[in-house]
């Protein structure tokens, strides 16, 4: 599989370890950045750039998942939000992580850095990476809905009105 993996400078050293990690696992890592320490960087383009080339892989028929890290991977999550296509969950345990394949289809994982250690990460991680998708009509229907309203702005009509 291939993942796209970017970071702000809170998370870079899990980062280069992480794709480590991934590569002796047999995944194809893609760094997104940044690619030296900056306490200032300005993690948005790099988060989006991974964002955007992992679901240019996956219409182009490309296995692949996205990684993004930060101090609590808050930002990141939403950075990689804002990529048509994307479902950018944040996870903070192996229930998140399972949860957020199973029933999400979420294609990028989004993780803070200073929040875990380096192992409690790559269990996330492994974790996501190794869970499908339900395909659970309920779970269809809605991701449906958010790809609707994020393409045209459509919503399901307003039980109150």
């Amino acid at each position: 599989m291939r993942i796209h993996i970017a970071t702000d400078h809170a998370g870079l050293e899990f980062s280069t370890q992480l794709q480590h990690h991934l590569a002796e696992a047999g995944h194809e890592v893609v760094d997104h950045g940044p690619i030296e320490y900056d306490a200032l960087d300005d993690y948005p383009a790099f988060c989006i750039r991974a964002a955007q080339a992992t679901i240019a892989d996956q219409r182009a028929g490309v296995d692949a998942l996205g990684i993004v890290f930060g101090g609590s991977g808050n930002g990141e999550q939403i950075a990689a939000n804002k990529v048509e296509g994307i479902r950018a969950a944040l996870v903070w345990s192996i229930a998140t992580a399972e949860l957020a394949r199973e029933h999400n289809d979420a294609n990028v994982i989004a993780i803070g850095a200073r929040q875990h250690t380096f192992d409690e990460v790559t269990g996330f991680i492994d974790r996501f990476i190794a869970t499908p998708f339900s395909n659970e009509e309920r779970h269809v229907r809605r991701i449906g809905q958010i790809a609707d309203f994020e393409r045209d702005g459509s919503l399901l009509p307003d039980p109150r009105a």
